[in-house]
């Protein structure tokens, strides 16, 4: 075997081996069926202990690509074509209730820190944050947002390709004047309501496609003429449905496909109670063609109606040249308050409470 761990390397052990692993699936090394090497062969290869690599493992089960049976080890389940018509995936999905994502307020950030954070700014940015914000939004959110989608989300990306709005309804307007209104848009079936009224309010063509147990069905997607795919592979609002590995990986070869893009919706996603954060298809396409979003709505306050997209390289110079000249709709003392929650680890640590409140209730259920 191949795999290494640096001691010298920032990230934890097991997160080294768990994206060697993944990569090997991803390739095909270990092709669907398979089993993974044991637990006690990887550690003593490696040098570290079958803990570690049991976490690893996790990891990859958690992720939908690879299955523990008991006293037989890890078998791979991601698949790089879905052949499978008959599959679970391509059933109807199931009845989920989950809150609808405009009511559903998320535990509360923390109002103290907040004060305190906006307070901080009135005193170091006094008269400043009076001034206009750049068209794209404050240099200083958008260098935060760099810092902490990479550290994060495993999202590289430039301060320019950083787009700030006021929420993710005026982001989806923009995406259709940047892409263009003779497009075909794909939409989940459900989806969050808004998302449909967004795009016939701005007189564009949508087709709706089922979702399976695990994502988009394979059948809808493969026979879609679509130009543009709007999805949120994180508990899609009203079905609760999260795309698995090998649905999103399905999704990026929908999209490789040359004038075809993906609109990555990852509203929520920073609370699964996964042991990591979720995948995303912007960190994971070599095509760049995704969009990624998210907002502050779930994660500090709805009243904020901030929102972010990143844009893929190419499109950075384009949505310039046509849309430079909007001025950014989200006040520049806010973008200085959220860049502050940001680089002061803030934010961050009220993600991780919340998270590990969720883990503690969702053992307590299991339990």
């Amino acid at each position: 075997m191949k795999y290494h761990i640096q001691k010298s390397d920032t990230a934890p052990a097991y997160l080294q081996l768990y994206k060697q692993v993944r990569e090997d699936i991803i390739k095909g090394i270990y092709p669907y069926g398979s089993k993974l090497p044991s637990k006690r062969l990887i550690a003593t290869e490696t040098g570290i202990s079958t803990v570690t690599v049991e976490h690893s493992y996790g990891l990859l089960c958690e992720e939908g690509y690879t299955e523990s049976r008991e006293r037989s080890g890890y078998f791979v389940t991601f698949r790089t074509e879905d052949v499978f018509l008959s599959s679970a995936s391509e059933t109807a999905v199931p009845t989920v209730s989950i809150p609808h994502r405009s009511n559903d307020i998320a535990p509360d950030f923390p109002f103290s820190v907040l004060a305190k954070t906006m307070r901080s700014v009135l005193s170091e940015y006094e008269e400043g944050i009076l001034e206009r914000s750049p068209n794209s939004g404050c240099l200083e959110l958008r260098n935060a947002l760099c810092r902490y989608l990479l550290r994060s989300r495993g999202i590289t990306a430039d301060t320019e390709q950083i787009i700030i709005g006021s929420g993710s309804e005026y982001l989806y307007s923009l995406i259709v004047e940047l892409l263009g209104r003779d497009k075909l848009y794909a939409l989940e079936s459900p989806s969050y309501k808004k998302i449909e009224q967004v795009y016939n309010a701005a007189n564009v063509h949508t087709t709706l496609l089922p979702l399976g147990t695990d994502g988009i069905k394979s059948s809808a997607l493969r026979s879609c003429s679509a130009d543009v795919l709007h999805i949120s592979p994180y508990r899609s609002f009203p079905s609760g449905i999260t795309a698995s590995a090998s649905k999103r990986h399905e999704y990026m070869r929908w999209a490789s496909k040359k004038t075809r893009y993906i609109i990555e919706d990852d509203f929520e996603s920073e609370f699964t109670v996964s042991k990591k954060p979720e995948e995303t298809l912007f960190s994971h396409t070599s095509d760049d063609n995704v969009i990624y979003m998210n907002t502050f709505s779930k994660t500090i306050s709805p009243s904020l109606r901030i929102g972010y997209m990143v844009l893929p390289k190419h499109l950075v110079s384009e949505f310039q040249n046509k849309l430079g000249f909007y001025s950014c709709t989200v006040p520049t003392y806010m973008q200085y308050v959220l860049a502050k929650l940001l680089n002061n680890g803030d934010f961050e640590r009220h993600i991780n409470r919340v998270r590990r409140k969720k883990r503690a209730t969702s053992r307590s259920c299991e339990d």
